[in-house]
């Protein structure tokens, strides 16, 4: 255990999560987070089925559990057509198989918190996002009232993009969560007003310089036929996807 009074700092390493892990994952997940994950995720994490993960460890312990989970992060690829997000990436790309990391679930044991560990977790996930050509982003949810964990991922610089209402069922009550994205390989946030009023202007400009074109070149004057302009997708948009939870899900413990 270490002592937080203490000036020595650790030797902290990372790695993936492997099936050793399996019992110092559910002890920490359990001592973490009020809800319980089921076996199958655990086994999941361990053996990579569908899941990307990082340990961080502690080397310089001088007992044998220097090898020992200490935090984690795990995450799963997600198609963007299949998530909250993927209006987003419309304007931006043609491409039908763009990705996004999602986090699952980010934790730190309390003796080893404020060390920077949950910190260097995110960014070997941010990393590996990067290193995936058709990735635009690593995105995750976080309840609204975890006001530590917003703080957190604001820090580490991730946009708040959506607000999603009444996306949490805990105990009989709704929570809205917000939605937070790092951005990679050149996706990025909605375009600002004045992007979508500029870019309005400009395929206006072209629309009725179409029209004239077409209307000198016939004989007869008909009276053109204006197309209606979709409105933009909005940062509130409504959404059905919702979680049921049994306990206080606060995602991040750092």
């Amino acid at each position: 255990m270490l002592d937080p009074r203490s000036e020595i700092y650790p030797t902290i390493e990372y790695r993936p999560i492997q099936p050793s892990d399996l019992e110092a994952l559910e002890k920490i997940h359990l001592a973490l987070f009020p809800i319980r994950y089921e076996r199958e995720f655990f086994l999941n994490v361990v053996n990579g089925h569908g899941i990307v993960s990082w340990g961080a460890v502690d080397t310089s312990r001088s007992d044998d559990r220097r090898d020992e989970i200490i935090g984690f992060v795990t995450t799963r690829m997600i198609a963007a057509k299949d998530s909250e997000i993927e209006d987003f990436f419309r304007y931006n790309s043609s491409r039908k198989d763009l990705t996004l990391v999602y986090i699952l679930t980010l934790g730190v044991v309390d003796s080893y918190r404020n060390l920077g560990i949950a910190s260097s977790l995110v960014r070997e996930v941010v990393k590996y996002a990067a290193s995936i050509s058709n990735c635009r982003g690593v995105y995750l949810h976080v309840i609204s009232y975890n006001q530590p964990a917003i703080r957190f991922y604001k820090k580490m610089l991730f946009k708040l993009v959506r607000r999603l209402p009444l996306f949490y069922y805990i105990k009989g009550q709704h929570y809205d969560s917000y939605l937070f994205v790092y951005y990679v390989n050149g996706g990025r946030s909605p375009c600002s007003p004045l992007e979508i009023v500029t870019s309005f202007v400009v395929d206006f400009r072209a629309f009725v310089k179409m029209l004239v074109a077409k209307f000198w070149t016939k004989e007869d004057h008909c009276n053109p036929r204006w197309a209606r302009c979709q409105e933009s997708n909005t940062l509130l948009s409504p959404q059905t996807n919702k979680r049921i939870i049994s306990g206080d899900n606060t995602r991040c413990h750092v």
